[in-house]
């Protein structure tokens, strides 16, 4: 099977292909004979062609990837191509944050339903923000408020004592504060936090047990595939790779093992094939990733695996069966 695959992703030219997950999947695509095309989201676009569907085009250019770095691709003239008639499968791939352009471009893209397969389900992106889709797992999570009331928030601490406050809907460990157990600075950080975003925020008790990692675990197609324990890097108390953390290989903890497979058919049903959740101590569930998850190359570099394939396999089934 040869499918025309089209990658909606950050610029190629900036990103650093030793751990992007975006690239991996490109690679193990071409691998595989497919056509792999890249495009910028700006370049996205819908027209009325007295269809309810209408005609939903992108600027991109084929590519060919390979392994080398500061030489990791070239690409084929940019022209305008229909992502229905021209593109078999759309991975939706560029980096968070989720704001309004982010659903404005899902909504355009879950047009194609029924004619182009994108991955993960835009309509289910939408529905399932990393912060609000794991409260439905909340049975797994630590203790956790979403408010936005400063006297909310400091009840809050008060219960707990040392703590963690987070945008609802930030990305790579950005904007993460720890506050102690006296609560200096809760009314001047949710001062910050008000003015920046609109939305409520997340806060929940400092886990002590982040020193003993960050776990990212994997899931295709509701399956577990892989995962790596993340742990904070020098004087940081974040453990995200971007942010200096770094990775040990991992298996899972019977907890986690009951997280995945109570949340693995929800997300096959959902269409959310590449989903990252993040669990703390091999107990505490803090996120369900599924915008533009990360983590795999870093699992196949510990544990031999290929996770990309097995994402590809699963992308290869749903095709077919349209």
């Amino acid at each position: 099977m040869t499918l025309r695959v089209a990658v909606q992703m950050d610029p190629l030219e900036s990103i650093k292909i030793a751990g992007d997950s975006s690239f991996a999947l490109m690679l193990s695509a071409q691998e595989r004979g497919h056509e792999v095309w890249h495009y910028d989201v700006s370049s996205l676009a819908w027209q009325s062609d007295g269809t309810s569907a209408g005609k939903i085009t992108a600027h991109a250019a084929p590519v060919t990837v390979q392994r080398v770095e500061g030489d990791h691709f070239t690409a084929g003239e940019r022209r305008r191509i229909d992502l229905a008639r021209d593109i078999d499968v759309i991975l939706m791939r560029q980096d968070p944050p989720f704001h309004l352009g982010y659903i404005s471009a899902a909504f355009l893209l879950d047009r194609l339903k029924g004619t182009t397969l994108v991955i993960n389900d835009p309509r289910e992106v939408v529905n399932a923000p990393e912060k609000m889709f794991v409260l439905d797992y909340a049975r797994f999570m630590p203790p956790t408020m979403i408010a936005r009331h400063l006297d909310d928030l400091k009840a809050f601490q008060q219960e707990h004592g040392s703590v963690v406050i987070k945008p609802l809907h930030g990305n790579g460990g950005k904007a993460i504060f720890r506050l102690d157990a006296d609560g200096t600075n809760l009314s001047a950080l949710s001062e910050v936090f008000d003015l920046t975003w609109p939305e409520p925020h997340m806060i929940q008790p400092f886990l002590p047990e982040v020193s003993e990692g960050d776990k990212r675990i994997v899931l295709v197609d509701g399956h577990f595939a892989g995962a790596i324990n993340r742990f904070p890097g020098e004087g940081e108390f974040r453990s995200n790779l971007a942010q200096g953390g770094h990775a040990e290989s991992a298996t899972l903890t019977a907890r986690e093992e009951e997280i995945c497979a109570a949340m693995g058919p929800e997300l096959k049903k959902r269409g959310l094939v590449f989903v990252g959740i993040d669990v703390i101590g091999g107990k505490w569930l803090t996120e369900i990733n599924v915008t533009s998850p990360t983590g795999i190359v870093a699992i196949d570099k510990f544990n031999g695996t290929d996770t990309a394939g097995l994402i590809w396999d699963a992308i290869e089934r749903r095709h077919a069966a349209m």
